[in-house]
This record gives structure tokens, C-alpha cells and sequence, in this order.
């Protein structure tokens, strides 16, 4: 899952950026808030969660919700904050955010947080996704093929062929440049090299094909790749 952290104070925010991207999340981490509405903005990016502290340069994390609510964004906010008094609090979830994190705080809360902010949003409940005869299982990260040919195979996959194996399910047939494909699957900030996307297809292509699953993905040469899940029916 990508997610958008919001937070001014640099120690702070390299601590939750950490945390966060152990947790297996892609992470986008911005200082500012009229920088952060230039990403949530950007339609290159899709976002499943948002952490905004509440004070900010530019726009505040309240201001924040409020702009995507009045788009009717339903991206799930989790607001982080020095403010612990009821009416703080109120002012917060009436501006559009789901959930509310007194600093300081422990990391294992807020990894909490946002574990309960994914099973509450509707459009984050699925705890898996089934393209054809496959199943991608969020709690374990792990591909399950169960097909005519090839029953019940489980394959554990690393964070990021999970989220690139995700990427292309939720894509089936559609040619995705290599460009949209780093553009989602990594950070704004990372130093990426050109080439980590075609070595992440290679490496994950592998992985499949040790488990009799070729041909899924496509290259079309000079556009990019193509999912065909109905190889695995």
C-alpha cells in the first residue's frame, strides 16, 4: 500500500518513515503542506492512506482533510498532533479525519492505527484479491495459484513483488509503461535507479515460472508490460 506522511519535524518524520516502510509500506514523505496537495493532486499517484500532522508550512493537516473531503476523496486520515484536549480532538474528525494520534506516541500504536484504519474503510477491507486462479492474501503476502493444471500452490513473495504482482492484478490486460508502473510502486524521493522496474519484472517473472506459472507477463516493446491473468483460469 502507498501511503502519504505529512510531518514537518524531521526527526520525527524519518522515524515514522522507517517504521512505516518496514511495515512493507510505500511511503512518500513531504515536509509541507502545499507540497502534499501537489502529490495528492498528481494523478500518477494513488494513495490508500494518509498520515498529516496537524500544524504544517503552507497548508495545515486539517486543511488537508478538509480540500479532500469537499472533492469527496475518501482517503483514510489518520492526524497526528500535540493537541490532546476534546475539543481539539472534535475539530479534527469534524474536518474529515478517521482517526486521531496524540504525540508522542509508540510506533507499535500507530502501526495499530492504521491496521484498524484498513479493516474500517470500505474500500480497503478485501483481505485478499483473486484474478482468475489467483489469489494475492494481504495478511501473509503470499500468491496462491489454484488452477486446473496447478492446484493449491502457495508462493511467498517479498514486499515488493507483492506490491508489483498486486499492481498488475488489479490491471489485467492493460499495457502499464514502465514509468506508471515506478511511479506507483515506488517512492517520489527514492533513488531509484531507470532500470528497477524491468529488474523487478525479471525477478519476479523467476519466481512464477519456479512454480510453472510463464507468460503472465507481457513486454510489449516500447509501451511496457501486460498482465494476462487469463493464462490461470
Amino acid at each position: 500500500m502507498r501511503l502519504l506522511l505529512v510531518e514537518d519535524e524531521p526527526d520525527l518524520g524519518a522515524a515514522v518513515q522507517k517504521a512505516l516502510m518496514q511495515a512493507n509500506y510505500i511511503v512518500d514523505w513531504v515536509q509541507d503542506g502545499n507540497q502534499a496537495w501537489d502529490y495528492l493532486e498528481n494523478h500518477w499517484t494513488h494513495y490508500t492512506l494518509g498520515i498529516f500532522d496537524w500544524l504544517l508550512p503552507g497548508l495545515t493537516g486539517i486543511e488537508l482533510c478538509q480540500r479532500l473531503r469537499a472533492k469527496q476523496n475518501p482517503l483514510p486520515i489518520l492526524i497526528l498532533t500535540a493537541k490532546d484536549k476534546i475539543g481539539d480532538r472534535v475539530a479534527g474528525l469534524d474536518a474529515g479525519a478517521d482517526d486521531y494520534l496524540v504525540k508522542p506516541f509508540g510506533m507499535e500504536e500507530l502501526l495499530a492505527r492504521l491496521r484498524a484504519l484498513h479493516r474500517r474503510s470500505p474500500q480497503l477491507q478485501a483481505n485478499t484479491l483473486t484474478v482468475g486462479g489467483l489469489t494475492l492474501d494481504y495478511g501473509t503476502a503470499n500468491l496462491m495459484i489454484n488452477n486446473a493444471e496447478i492446484l493449491k500452490v502457495t508462493i511467498a513473495l517479498t514486499a515488493k513483488e507483492f506490491q508489483l504482482m498486486e499492481y498488475f492484478m488489479k490491471h489485467p490486460q492493460q499495457i502499464l509503461s514502465s514509468e506508471q508502473i515506478k511511479n506507483q510502486l515506488w517512492a517520489i524521493a527514492s533513488e531509484s535507479t531507470s532500470n528497477v522496474v524491468a529488474a523487478q519484472v525479471r525477478i519476479l517473472r523467476r519466481k512464477l515460472a519456479d512454480h510453472g506459472l510463464t507468460n503472465l507477463i507481457e513486454t510489449v516493446y516500447g509501451l511496457g508490460y501486460r498482465f494476462h491473468a487469463t493464462y490461470v483460469q
